[in-house]
């Protein structure tokens, strides 16, 4: 693969957080049993390649696949990273996707980031060639469902648990990174982090409404050691991050081979009112204009890496998504790559996986019986009319086929 190739791209969904069912008990949520995508995987990889798509982001279970301290099942893994490399498809390994074993608890574990940091180097040395990788999928997110809102595996409702998961998520991405580039010193990390905003709506929710704009980059500021204000400094000081635990990210960061690839849907603006709640906005800036706030921030090559939106108006806004993307590569910004999100119809996310009640989400590209959308035509069309027109240059990345 040529290192100037815009990067098309969809993925095959692998969320697997834990969830508490109305009677109490815990139960795994597996987005790749739910779509049927354990029986039907190499009919999937061919529907990713009859779209002329040449990247995909897609990732063992990690729940599965790491089943012990230094104990790994590998047999889905060799399987399938195999199947993609004889159909030329390259991944964009996802390590790790908002959840983690049983027997490794919750990201309060504070050994999950050295134990997850074993897991992807070994995952490396069993696949030296790939250099793509997004360690931990959507750090903030992540953290945000299982601590802040109580939605997920730990299913915690303070800023100190916030604040304790989004540490230990974080290190483990950084620590991931460095074992990935001891195997495979090429490696390039894309990580995929949601792209949010805060709009106040009365001048009395101004300083709540900045508080959460501020919030927002938590996740990619330590993964990038990027300085923090005051305002957050002490925000995490005050719920449990020590001056120690927060020096190790200025001196750890791993930017020089880093993506700053984020995620926009229609629920990622959010309305901020006097009393501190908030509820989802509905598109106001947009991708264009959110996006541009993070390259500023982090100056660093962009790449969408998700965006989708229910039937019937999934062409409108894979249009409109592409039109803020060709319009940012206009504009100057280094933005290597566009997602799809994902092939496949999803199942539950209208709960946000809360609720365990099979409603398939009409998003893919494909439906569940792996018949098109027309999303999906129109996104075949697309690659088709722009893949040779859209190039960009390396920004120090070179990548290599595998």
């Amino acid at each position: 693969m040529a290192g100037n190739k815009f990067m098309f791209t969809t993925g095959i969904e692998n969320s697997y957080p834990t969830i508490v069912l109305p009677d109490g008990t815990a139960k795994r949520v597996d987005e790749m049993e739910k779509t049927n995508h354990y029986k039907l995987w190499e009919l999937d990889f061919q529907l990713v390649k009859e779209m002329g798509i040449e990247f995909l982001r897609y990732g063992p279970p990690y729940y599965s696949t790491h089943i012990g301290p230094g104990m790994y099942n590998w047999d889905f893994s060799d399987a399938t990273f195999q199947r993609l490399k004889q159909l030329d498809i390259t991944p964009i390994v996802d390590l790790c996707h908002f959840g983690v074993p049983d027997w490794m608890g919750n990201f309060q574990n504070p050994e999950f980031p050295y134990l997850f940091a074993e897991y992807a180097e070994s995952f490396a040395r069993r696949f030296p060639a790939l250099q793509l990788y997004t360690p931990v999928n959507e750090i903030f997110i992540t953290a945000m469902f299982s601590a802040q809102y109580g939605w997920w595996n730990e299913r915690l409702q303070s800023d100190a648990a916030f604040v304790n998961a989004l540490k230990n998520i974080s290190k483990a991405n950084v620590l991931a990174m460095q074992a990935i580039l001891r195997i495979q010193p090429e490696a390039t990390f894309i990580q995929s982090e949601s792209a949010e905003y805060f709009h106040a709506t009365d001048p009395a929710a101004v300083a709540r409404a900045r508080f959460l704009n501020q919030k927002r980059f938590l996740s990619l500021d330590l993964t990038y050691g990027y300085p923090l204000n005051v305002t957050m400094y002490e925000y995490l000081l005050e719920n449990g991050m020590t001056r120690k635990e927060y020096q190790w990210f200025t001196q750890n960061q791993v930017k020089a081979r880093c993506v700053m690839g984020n995620d926009y849907y229609v629920t990622n603006e959010h309305l901020v009112h006097p009393d501190g709640s908030t509820q989802a906005s509905g598109e106001i800036f947009g991708y264009y204009v959110i996006t541009s706030q993070y390259y500023k921030r982090y100056k660093l090559p962009i790449m969408h890496t998700e965006t989708n939106i229910r039937m019937p108006a999934c062409k409108e806004w894979l249009l409109k998504q592409w039109a803020n993307v060709h319009r940012l590569k206009h504009d100057g910004v280094p933005i290597i790559g566009f997602t799809w999100y994902s092939l496949l119809h999803q199942v539950d996310w209208d709960s946000a996986l809360r609720n365990d009640d099979g409603n398939i989400n009409e998003l893919g590209l494909y439906n569940l019986n792996r018949e098109q959308m027309p999303v999906g035509a129109a996104y075949k069309q697309l690659i088709s009319n722009w893949k040779d027109i859209i190039t960009e240059e390396s920004y120090g990345l070179v990548f290599h086929n595998w």
